[in-house]
């Protein structure tokens, strides 16, 4: 029988079959010598030990078609990305960031810009404007209105979504005027859980409609790209990929060489020039990253 994991505490999974039940069960050891172990988001063959209370023993792991390391999360199939219009600030490197990550696993992305009622200057629309050229999505919100609030809720559906963000942006409050409803049921999700003895950091799937997921990642607030090499970084800049045959050299940084076709696009008001230089930033990171590893 096959199921969902949707909650991993230690070594015991929760697995949501297709009636909706949910099963208590453990991994077969050899798993462990495989060296391979189920995460949250992973679809199973399962061997049900005790159908009346609901225990069962992991077979297989299906074949996974998105894995993320950190945090531990397969098959998820859309990332939201949350940023602030004001207070704090809005965030476009880090935005940046999670966007190449979303590339990088092949899945969709959606820009969320909330607190827009506190953007007296409307910086936001330049923003939007900007990604939306890019060929992104970008949702206006505002989560306290309840405003854009049912177009993502539309956007969501039949998805395993997960939230990326910084701190204060609104993450919490938006996913509870989408679904609070739903979600007061089982406990408030994307809390911030506090370390210490009796508390947990589990990362859980929280189904809030037919076919349609939220992963909760206490802990975690946006994904680390430290995976991707820098040398690959500029495919996963969407607008960059047309103009890199144009560069004369194999293996172009698109840093320093001369006769590059992405800095001459930058050159022609082709590609946003923020936005090339965010993209610099994070190749530089990168860079610095795979050469401490040396050490």
């Amino acid at each position: 029988m096959q199921g969902l994991v949707i909650e991993n505490i230690s070594n015991l999974y929760k697995i949501e079959i297709e009636n909706k039940q949910i099963y208590q069960a453990t991994a077969r050891g050899k798993f462990k010598k495989d060296e391979i172990t189920p995460v949250v988001g992973d679809k199973v063959d399962i061997e049900i030990l005790d159908k009346e209370n609901k225990k069962a023993i992991i077979e297989e792991i299906l074949p996974r078609k998105v894995y993320v390391k950190r945090p531990k999360l397969a098959n998820i199939t859309q990332i939201i990305f949350v940023v602030s219009s004001k207070d704090p600030k809005p965030d476009l490197l880090m935005l940046d960031k999670q966007l190449v990550f979303a590339e990088f696993l092949g899945i969709k992305a959606i820009i969320v810009l909330n607190k827009t009622d506190l953007d007296e200057d409307k910086q936001f629309k330049k923003i939007k404007e900007n990604y939306e050229k890019i060929g992104y999505l970008v949702i206006k919100t505002e989560a306290k209105n309840k405003i854009g609030t049912e177009e993502l809720k539309q956007e969501m559906k039949n998805n395993i979504n997960a939230f990326s963000g910084n701190s204060g942006v609104g993450k919490s409050t938006l996913v509870n005027a989408i679904f609070q409803s739903e979600i007061t049921q089982e406990g408030e999700i994307s809390r911030r859980n506090k370390r210490g003895k009796n508390t947990t950091t589990s990362i859980k799937l929280y189904e809030i409609d037919n076919n349609t997921y939220i992963a909760d990642t206490p802990g975690f607030s946006t994904f680390d790209i430290s995976e991707i090499e820098s040398k690959d970084l500029a495919k996963y800049f969407k607008e960059f990929e047309q103009y890199i045959p144009e560069c004369e050299f194999v293996g172009c940084t698109h840093i320093k060489e001369q006769n590059c076709g992405i800095k001459k696009a930058v050159k022609d008001g082709k590609i946003e020039q923020q936005r090339y230089d965010r993209f610099c930033k994070i190749y530089l990171e990168l860079k610095q990253k795979e050469e401490r590893k040396k050490w």
